[in-house]
C-alpha cells in the first residue's frame, strides 16, 4: 500500500505540473510512479520473470527522466525505452515460447499501421530509430499476447497483455502527437496509459509461482 500511495502522489503531482506548465516539478516527480512500482515489485515471487520486469522498469525510469529533461533528448529516451521493451520481451519469453501466430499477426499489423502513419508525415533522421523501436515494441506486444491461453497463470497473462496494449497505446499517442498532429489532451492521455501499462506489467509478476516454471510451447 505505501508504494501505491507514493505512485498516486507522484502521478497527481505530475499531472498538476503538466496543467501549470511547471517543467521542473514535472522533472522531479515524473519518475515516482515507476520508482514506486519497482519498490512494490520487490515483494513479488523471486523468479526470472520478476528480474526481467525489474530491469525493464529501471530502463523506463531512465527514459522518464530523459524525456522530461529540458532540451530535446527524445532519441536517448527512445533508446532507454527500447531496452525496457527488450527486458519485458525477455520476461515473457522466460515462461512461454509458443509461436502464437494470431498474436504475431495482430502485433505486426499494429506496428505496420503506426509506422505507415508516421512515415507518411516524415520522420527525417529519426526514421531508422523509430522503425527499430516499432519492431521491438511489436515483438513485446506479440509475446505478451502469446501468453494468453498458454499454461502460464491466467492472471499474469491477462495483466501483462493489458499492460502491453496500454503501453503500445501510449507510445502510439506519443508518435501521433510528435510527428502527425499535436492536441491538448495528448500529454495527459499518454502518461496515464503509460502508467497503467507499467502497472499491468508489474502486477503480472505477482501471479507467478514461487518456483521457476518450465518454458511452455
Amino acid at each position: 500500500m505505501p508504494w501505491m500511495i507514493l505512485a498516486l502522489m507522484g502521478a497527481v503531482t505530475f499531472i498538476y505540473g503538466l496543467s501549470t506548465h511547471a517543467a521542473l516539478l514535472c522533472l522531479l516527480v515524473k519518475p515516482l510512479p515507476v520508482l514506486a512500482l519497482l519498490g512494490w515489485l520487490h515483494d513479488a515471487p523471486p523468479t526470472d520473470y520478476r528480474r526481467w520486469i525489474s530491469l525493464g522498469l529501471i530502463f523506463s525510469l531512465v527514459g522518464d527522466v530523459l524525456l522530461a529533461w529540458p532540451g530535446d533528448l527524445f532519441i536517448f529516451g527512445l533508446g532507454a525505452f527500447l531496452f525496457a521493451h527488450l527486458a519485458y520481451l525477455k520476461a515473457y519469453l522466460s515462461d512461454c515460447r509458443r509461436p502464437a501466430i494470431l498474436p504475431l499477426v495482430l502485433a505486426l499489423a499494429v506496428g505496420a499501421i503506426l509506422l505507415s502513419i508516421l512515415i507518411s508525415h516524415g520522420l527525417g533522421p529519426l526514421l531508422v530509430p523509430v522503425v527499430v523501436y516499432a519492431l521491438v515494441i511489436s515483438a513485446m506486444l506479440w509475446r505478451a499476447l502469446a501468453r494468453l491461453g498458454s499454461d502460464v497463470p491466467k492472471r499474469s497473462a491477462y495483466l501483462a497483455a493489458a499492460g502491453a496494449v496500454s503501453f503500445v497505446f501510449s507510445d502510439t499517442l506519443i508518435g501521433i502527437n510528435r510527428f502527425v498532429v499535436s492536441f491538448e489532451a495528448a500529454p495527459y492521455l499518454l502518461i496515464v496509459s503509460y502508467w497503467l501499462g507499467q502497472w499491468g506489467i508489474t502486477a503480472s509478476a505477482f501471479a507467478q509461482p514461487t518456483r521457476e516454471r518450465h518454458t511452455t510451447h
